[in-house]
């Protein structure tokens, strides 16, 4: 079982934090460390961007180390293949309905990002470290994705504090690297239109996230029960054909509501 939790926390681990860079705090750092943005502050981006990259794996060591302390206990407690696939069934099927918002439900977040004073007040290295161990951790900025809690509880089921480590500091890399997206932003109209593309681009990454966590569920309702893995399917399936079914009777929304509406869903709040 272990492998399977593990094989299944690194895909939620990717997915999650691709998602993650949709966040405030994501958006944020691919408009304030670009290219652009560091020459015009005096600073070298490429440097800046591998001190971000290398704080992001600290942060998310730093996450993987904490629930590798947990996973020892639960290693400890000796949990069964089938209580292990019923824990992560329902784990997934929690986190894929507050993605899709199934009855407005939603996993609470806390609304912090980055202090971005930090940008005036410090050398590249301090900010760039800085602000990648945050969005590294997960768990210390704004939380987009339920993904963000299905891996870490992914990692402690796993009962393997070195699974635990992995699983982390795979997402902190992840979320890490996010930064080199905005590698190619050289002038302010790179920069716009980078964003209105980023945006929209948006929806589908939360589309794949979602079908993750359905895939998860799935899979490890199937490793518990068969009935139990055919049941989520059923599951899965009906709310997917009553999302596609409301979707298309709504009205139309005017161009560029969708994008809008991606980043309005949170506060810019400020540390």
């Amino acid at each position: 079982m272990t492998p399977i939790l593990i094989a299944a926390g690194a895909l939620v681990a990717v997915v999650a934090a691709a998602r993650s860079t949709w966040s405030p705090c994501g958006v944020s750092m691919l408009a304030t460390i670009t290219p652009l943005a560091e020459s015009a502050r005096g600073h070298r981006y490429r440097s800046t961007a591998r001190w971000f990259v290398a704080g992001a794996v600290a942060g998310g060591l730093t996450l993987g180390l904490v629930l590798g302390v947990v996973a020892l206990g639960v290693g400890a407690a000796g949990l069964g293949t089938g209580t292990l696939a019923v824990l992560a069934c329902l784990a997934s099927v929690v986190a894929a309905a507050s993605d899709a918002r199934v009855g407005g439900f939603a996993l609470p977040v806390h609304h912090r990002q980055v202090n971005e004073r930090w940008l005036d007040q410090f050398r590249p290295w301090v900010y760039g470290a800085g602000f990648g161990w945050q969005i590294g951790t997960g768990f210390v900025t704004y939380i987009k994705t339920a993904g963000v809690y299905l891996v870490a509880l992914l990692a402690v089921l796993t009962g393997s504090w070195r699974a635990a480590v992995l699983l982390g500091t795979l997402f902190g890399l992840v979320r890490g690297l996010a930064v080199y997206l905005g590698r190619t932003i050289t002038t302010p109209a790179q920069l716009a239109d980078f964003h209105r593309r980023f945006v929209r681009l948006g929806v589908v990454v939360l589309a794949v996230v979602i079908a993750t966590e359905c895939a998860g569920a799935t899979l490890f309702g199937w490793l518990a029960s068969p009935w139990a893995g055919a049941a989520v399917l059923l599951l899965v399936a009906a709310v997917c054909g009553t999302r596609v079914l409301r979707r298309r009777a709504r009205p139309a929304r005017p161009a560029g509501a969708g994008a809008r509406a991606e980043l309005a869903d949170a506060p810019a709040a400020r540390s």
